[in-house]
C-alpha cells in the first residue's frame, strides 16, 4: 500500500466528514492507497488550526493557494462555498493534482463547464461530490434497472424535502440570500443527479421556482424555497422531480419511485437501508411491494457490517466517495460522478430556472 497526502479547503460541516472519511476508508476498504490529513484550509489561521488538531491533520493554512501548492499534498478535496470552487481546481489541475468537489460543482454553468474544460484538457482525475446515491441500496436499485428487472420504465417521480426553513420564525441565515444558497442551489441538485445516475440525461423540461416564506425575522428571504420540475427523459420517459426547504414534517425526503411495465422499485431515504420492489408476478391475491433490507450482498455493504439489515448511514456515503475517488486516483480511470456531471446538474439547474420565469419548455441542451 502507498500513502497518498490529502489537502481539505473547508474545515466546517463538509470538510469534517470529508477528514473522517478519509481517516477511515484505508480500514474498511483495504485502498491501494492510503490517505494521509496533510494539510487543511480555513478562513483564519485560528479555525485552520483548530480543524488541523481536532481532526487529525499534519498542518494547517488559511490559504488556499498555499495548500493546493503543497508538494505533500497530493490529491484536493474542496469542501468550501461554491464560489471559491473554480479557482482551486483550476490552479489543482494545472498541477495535475486529482480534485474531488462538493456540489454544487461551480456557482453557475459558466463555472462549472470552465472546470471540466479544466480537467479534461490536464487529463486528471476529477469527482463530483452527491453521497446520497451511493448508498448500498441505491447502488443496488441500478443494477436492477440495468438487468430490466421491471421491464420497459414508463415513469420517474424524485424529491428531496427537508423542513429546515419551514418555520417563518426561522430567523433569515446567510441560506437565505443568493441563487447558489436556495432550494434550487442547495437540496435539488441530489435528486437531479439521482435522475440522471437512473434514468439517463434529461432532453427538456418546464418548471416552477417559487419563494414561499418571503419575510424572516432579520430580514427578506430573496432566492427560492422549492420547485417542481417536469421533464422529458432523452430515453423518452416521463419524468417530475420536487426540491423543498419547507416541506413540514420532512427530515430527509430524499426518495424516488419507478414504474416499469413489469413491476416498479421506490425508494425513500428516511429509511436509507431498504429497497421496495414490486414484480408484476404470480397470483394478484399475492402481489405487493417486497422490503428489501440491504446486507452484504449488496454494493460497498461488507465493508461496514456482516449483518443484513444492520444498515449504513450518512458518514458511511461519505467514505464510500472516498474509496471511489481513491481508487480513480489509483487506477488512472475517472469513476462517476465527474466533474462533466457535476456540470449536467448544473445544467438543469440554470435551465429549470429560466423555464420558470419564461413559463415555458426548454431544452437542456441550450444552457
Amino acid at each position: 500500500m502507498k500513502q497518498i497526502g490529502i489537502g481539505i479547503v473547508g474545515g466546517g460541516y463538509m470538510g469534517k466528514a470529508h477528514a473522517v472519511a478519509h481517516s477511515a476508508v484505508g480500514a474498511l476498504f483495504d485502498t491501494a492507497l492510503r490517505p494521509r490529513l496533510e494539510m487543511v484550509c480555513a478562513t483564519n489561521d485560528a479555525s485552520a488550526e483548530k480543524y488541523r488538531n481536532a481532526y487529525g491533520f499534519q498542518r494547517a493554512t488559511s490559504d488556499w493557494k498555499a495548500l493546493v501548492t503543497d508538494e505533500k499534498v497530493e490529491a484536493i478535496v474542496i469542501a468550501s462555498p461554491q464560489d471559491t470552487h473554480r479557482d482551486i481546481a483550476e490552479l489543482a489541475f494545472t498541477l495535475g493534482k486529482p480534485v474531488f468537489c462538493e456540489k454544487p460543482l461551480g456557482r453557475d454553468v459558466a463555472d462549472s463547464r470552465a472546470m471540466v474544460a479544466a480537467a479534461e484538457a490536464a487529463g486528471a482525475i476529477s469527482m463530483s461530490g452527491f453521497n446520497y446515491i451511493r448508498t448500498p441500496a441505491s447502488q443496488f436499485v441500478k443494477q436492477l434497472l440495468d438487468a430490466g428487472e421491471i421491464g420497459e420504465i414508463t415513469n420517474f417521480r424524485g424529491e428531496h424535502t427537508e423542513d429546515f426553513m419551514a418555520d417563518p420564525q426561522e430567523p433569515a441565515t446567510w441560506r437565505s440570500h443568493g441563487v447558489a444558497n436556495g432550494c434550487m442551489g442547495d437540496l435539488s441538485p441530489h435528486p437531479i443527479n439521482c435522475a440522471l445516475r437512473l434514468m439517463g440525461p434529461i432532453e427538456k423540461l418546464i418548471a416552477e421556482v417559487e419563494t414561499v416564506i418571503h419575510t424572516r425575522p432579520g430580514g427578506d428571504v430573496t432566492n427560492d424555497d422549492q420547485a417542481q420540475i417536469m421533464c422529458r427523459f432523452a430515453s423518452g420517459v416521463l419524468g417530475s422531480i420536487f426540491a423543498s426547504r419547507t416541506a413540514t414534517g420532512r427530515k430527509m425526503g430524499y426518495k424516488y419511485e419507478i414504474t416499469g411495465t413489469k413491476g416498479a422499485i421506490y425508494f425513500d431515504g428516511e429509511d436509507q437501508n431498504a429497497v421496495h420492489l414490486y414484480k408484476m408476478e404470480g397470483p394478484d391475491a399475492q402481489r405487493g411491494f417486497t422490503k428489501i433490507l440491504t446486507g452484504p450482498a449488496h454494493p460497498d455493504y461488507k465493508s461496514f457490517c456482516l449483518g443484513p439489515g444492520h444498515g449504513t448511514g450518512y458518514q458511511d456515503q461519505i467514505i464510500i466517495e472516498a474509496k471511489d475517488f481513491l481508487t480513480a486516483i489509483h487506477t488512472g480511470q475517472n469513476i462517476w460522478p465527474t466533474f462533466r456531471d457535476g456540470m449536467e446538474v448544473n445544467q438543469i439547474v440554470a435551465a429549470s430556472h429560466a423555464s420558470s420565469q419564461a413559463k415555458t419548455w426548454l431544452n437542456v441542451n441550450d444552457f
